[in-house]
């Protein structure tokens, strides 16, 4: 593994992760856990696709474990694309 496959960079471009939440609120829910992380800037949440997909934008490194671990904490899934 590296540094771009284990890790969300900073930077405009962020990192796409896929998820079993289908609703709404539960979306807000991990948009929400997720803003608390140190180094998160920017959650965008996508709609329109299934499954849905939310994009992390970072002002530092954030280890992708990091983030399905805040994820998994609300009773869902998070899968880097």
């Amino acid at each position: 593994m590296s540094l771009l496959t284990e890790n969300i960079i900073p930077g405009e471009h962020g990192k796409v992760f896929g998820t079993n939440a289908n609703e709404e609120i539960e979306l807000v829910e991990i948009k929400n856990e997720l803003l608390k992380v140190d180094g998160i800037t920017e959650v965008h949440i996508n709609n329109d696709i299934f499954p849905k997909e939310f994009t992390i934008i970072t002002d530092k490194v954030i280890s992708i474990e990091e983030v399905e671990k805040v994820v998994k904490s609300t009773g869902f899934h998070a899968i880097p694309k």
